[in-house]
This record gives C-alpha cells, sequence and structure tokens, in this order.
C-alpha cells in the first residue's frame, strides 16, 4: 500500500499556472532554491545533478549541471565580449596618448636643439669674418696687404663727402641768419607797438609817431615775408643734407665694408692658393673660392648701387639747389630794395606759405 503512494507520488506531474510558473507546492519552491543555489555554486556544478520530474524519478528527468553552466556562459557572453573589447580599448589608447606626448616632447626638444645649433653656426660665422676683415684693416694700414681700389668711384665718394660738409655749413649759417632775423622782426614789432601807443599820447608828435609806427609795421611785415621765403630755403637744404646725402652716404659705408670683406677673403685665397696642394688643402681651397666667389657679387652689386645712388642724387641736388638759390636771391633783393610786390611775387612763384603770426607759440592749453 505505501509502496504504491510512493510510486504515485514519484510519477506526478507538477501544475504549471498561465504565466508559466510552478504551483504554489513547498516542494516546488524548494527545488526552485536549491536551483538557484547550485548554480551560484560555481566549481561544484560539474558534480552535481538536477531532476525535474520530481524526487526520486527516472533518469530520463535528470538534467546535467554542464547544460546549465552552457546557458549561463551564454547568457554572460554578451556582455563580457563588451567588458573585453573595453579593456582592449583602453589598453590600446593608453600607450597611444603616451607615444603621442613622447614624440611630442622629442620634437619640441629637436626643435630647440635646431635653433640652438643655428644660433651657434651665425655666432662662429660673425667671428671668422671679423677675424679676417680685422686682419685685411690691419694689413692695409701698415702696408703689409693690398686693397680693391675703383679711383673714379672713390673720388665721386670724397666729392660727395666734401660738398656735404659744405652743405653743412650753408645749413648752419641759414639757419643763425634765421635766427637773428626772427629777433630783428620781433623788435621792430615792438618799435612799432611802441610808436602808435606815443602817437595816440603825444598830440604834438603825433604825426611823427605815426610815419614811423607805419613804416616797422610795413617793415615787420616784410621781415614775416622774408622769413618765410629763408625757412623754406633752410627746411629744403636740411631735406638734401640729412635724409638724401646722408642715405647715399650708408649705401657706400655698406659698399666700403664690402670691399673690406671680399679684399679679406681674396687674401686668404691667395695665401691657400700658394700652399701645399693635398687633399686636404683642396677641400679648404675650395670653400675659400665659394666664398670669395659670394663676397666678390656682394661687393660688385653694392658698388653698382653706389654708381646709380650718385647719379640721381648730383641731378635731385642741382635741380633742389638751383629754385632754393635763386628763391633765396630774389626774396633777399626784394626785401632790401623795398619791393613788397616783388617780394610776394616771389613767394606765390615758388609755392612759400607763409605761416600766421604767433603759429609757433604752443597754446595756452599746452602750456598748462
Amino acid at each position: 500500500m505505501a509502496d504504491s503512494i510512493m510510486s504515485k507520488a514519484a510519477t506526478m506531474e507538477i501544475p504549471i499556472n498561465s504565466n508559466g510558473d510552478t504551483g504554489s507546492l513547498p516542494e516546488d519552491d524548494s527545488l526552485e532554491q536549491d536551483l538557484q543555489q547550485v548554480m551560484v555554486s560555481g566549481p561544484n556544478l560539474n558534480e552535481t545533478s538536477i531532476v525535474s520530474g520530481g524526487y526520486g524519478g527516472p533518469a530520463g528527468g535528470i538534467i546535467p549541471t554542464s547544460s546549465i553552466k552552457d546557458i549561463r556562459m551564454k547568457s554572460r557572453g554578451a556582455s563580457i565580449p563588451n567588458s573585453q573589447s573595453a579593456g582592449q580599448i583602453a589598453h590600446h589608447t593608453e600607450p597611444h596618448s603616451g607615444s603621442s606626448n613622447h614624440n611630442l616632447g622629442n620634437s619640441q626638444e629637436e626643435l630647440t636643439r635646431g635653433v640652438a645649433v643655428e644660433k651657434l653656426d651665425s655666432v662662429k660665422k660673425w667671428g671668422i669674418n671679423t677675424y679676417k676683415c680685422t686682419k685685411q684693416m690691419f694689413s692695409e694700414r701698415f702696408g703689409r696687404g693690398s686693397r680693391t681700389v675703383d679711383l673714379e668711384l672713390e673720388a665721386q665718394i670724397d666729392l660727395l663727402r666734401d660738398t656735404k660738409l659744405k652743405y653743412e655749413n650753408i645749413l648752419r649759417l641759414a639757419t643763425a641768419l634765421t635766427t637773428h632775423f626772427q629777433s630783428m622782426v620781433e623788435t621792430q614789432q615792438a618799435l612799432g607797438d611802441t610808436f602808435t601807443d606815443l602817437s595816440q599820447k603825444s598830440p604834438e608828435l603825433q604825426d611823427e609817431f605815426g610815419y614811423n609806427a607805419e613804416t616797422q609795421k610795413l617793415l615787420c611785415k616784410n621781415g614775416e615775408s622774408l622769413l618765410g621765403a629763408i625757412s623754406f630755403f633752410v627746411s629744403s637744404v636740411d631735406t638734401l643734407v640729412n635724409k638724401t646725402m646722408e642715405d647715399t652716404l650708408l649705401t657706400i659705408k655698406q659698399y666700403e665694408n664690402a670691399r673690406l670683406e671680399f679684399d679679406a677673403y681674396r687674401s686668404d685665397l691667395e695665401e691657400l692658393s700658394m700652399g701645399p696642394r693635398d687633399a686636404a688643402s683642396m677641400v679648404r681651397i675650395e670653400v675659400a673660392q665659394q666664398e670669395y666667389q659670394f663676397y666678390r657679387d656682394k661687393y660688385e652689386r653694392l658698388r653698382s648701387d653706389v654708381t646709380i645712388k650718385l647719379k640721381f642724387l648730383e641731378e635731385n641736388k642741382v635741380k633742389v639747389m638751383h629754385k632754393q638759390l635763386l628763391l633765396f636771391h630774389n626774396a633777399i633783393s626784394a626785401y632790401f630794395a623795398g619791393n613788397q610786390q616783388q617780394l610776394e611775387q616771389t613767394l606765390i612763384q615758388f609755392n612759400v606759405k607763409l605761416k600766421p603770426p604767433g603759429s609757433d607759440k604752443p597754446s595756452w592749453l599746452e602750456e598748462q
């Protein structure tokens, strides 16, 4: 009797509800808990079997736990590769960023080293060039070395320097004349104001003071016109001397330096050519030949520039001084001849604009 009851219990089916869940039997709950516990236990799954058809059921209802393990691995397979790929990306990204920083540091270091080497080479070349030029200069002064001379060009340069000194003297004297004449005009202006005041306060000498006041005012007006002409003359000569001639002399100075460099490297090449002709000497001779050619081209170019500038300077000097000397002569002659009309025509002819009285003085706002 008991055996028949136990066999029925072993072969009875487990009821399933509409949601697919097992019934509310206590044995079903314990079976589900045991299944979860066995799945969590991990390493012992290979040695465990789960009965699906009830306790003591036939062997066909036994589910090996290896299949459960396969199900767990498939369910986790979607997340494991993602974590592995993230680790691989992080593993590959970190070395890449480190290598880029390393390459950037190397490039900056190479750039700094390149700048330092370039500066060192520049200082080295400057030192060698200075030594050779100084040696050549002392050789020329003590009569031991030869120098390249262009007789025609040297004569033009000497003439320009002498002309500049004479024009500077003209400029200095014309400036002094302007200063003194300005003082005289101011004195005439003050004297005319005094005569005008006395003519009003001295009835018995009113006519005499009045005549002298008008004369001084007329002289003052003509003096201001002459001052305008002389100031224009001074300004033009100053531009010619201190800008045009000075620019040409600056080019001449560059030409003379290039001539000294050319002679220095020429002498160096001559000394090497007179020495032995072994392999090392031939290399030095070839380098010296290249340097000699470079400084020869530089010397020829600057000599051509000086020749052209001297030609244009002479033409400009003649044109400017012809106009300014004519202006100076006509203005002085008209002023001391008392010819006011001719003086005004001279200013108009040479486009001389007079400054209004008191324009040179600072305003009251600037004086504050």
